[in-house]
């Protein structure tokens, strides 16, 4: 039977360990048949819920204990969120998250200042029925938005999740993100839910996960 894990946390920093507890404990080990780092091993849960109550507090990366490699920065963050908010793409690269979330994005602001917000038809979605044929295809692969009580909250979904290296700046970056779209619209920040059947540590960040958490 599969393993469902509910995770609930005030801020970034808090889910990030605690997803890190999770699956250095919980995750299910397994060698890589087909894509990112194949042959190597990884930790995986089953499928799990995060739950975020309070995602804009800052800090929006982790504190990491001296002697340990930060996953991330906000110089990157900041980034990072450029990449998600506009459509560029690089003659290299086979797709972009922006390409995909800047056209819908600007819509479902416009969508909820013209209609309000009693909808359920504001869905960014990431990827199309081509995606399966890419090397690499996304791993974000939606994000939901729901106006309620006053705020705009995200529910996200990864289909493949790296924890140490992913998560961090993935969840920072779609923060402000939400910021910026609850800016816009005239709203206040919401709360910040993503899921994954994904979600892994590879085995070169297993000590270095047991190091943050203390285990």
């Amino acid at each position: 039977m599969l393993n469902v894990v509910n995770i609930k946390a005030f801020d970034l920093p808090q889910a990030w360990f605690q997803c890190l507890g999770a699956v250095i404990q919980h995750g299910y080990e397994y060698v890589i048949d087909h894509g990112s780092f194949e042959g190597t091993k990884r930790k995986e849960l089953d499928f799990v819920e995060v739950h975020i109550t309070h995602p804009g507090t800052r800090s929006l990366i982790p504190f990491i204990p001296e002697g340990v490699p930060c996953p991330t920065s906000m110089e990157y963050v900041e980034q990072y969120l450029s990449y998600l908010m506009t459509s560029i793409k690089a003659p290299n690269e086979q797709y972009t998250y922006g390409e995909y979330i800047e056209p819908q994005m600007f819509k479902i602001i416009e969508n909820y200042k013209k209609y309000g917000s009693n909808s359920n038809q504001n869905y960014i979605t990431i990827g199309d029925q081509n995606s399966i044929d890419l090397t690499d295809p996304p791993c974000l692969r939606g994000i939901d938005t729901r106006i309620r009580y006053g705020k705009l909250h995200f529910m996200v979904y990864f289909r493949s999740w790296d924890l140490w290296g992913g998560f961090p700046s993935n969840m920072a970056a779609l923060q402000l993100l939400k910021e910026t779209m609850a800016c816009d619209i005239g709203v206040e920040d919401g709360e910040l839910i993503a899921s994954s059947k994904g979600l892994h540590l590879y085995d070169y960040t297993w000590d270095l996960a047991k190091r943050v958490c203390y285990l």
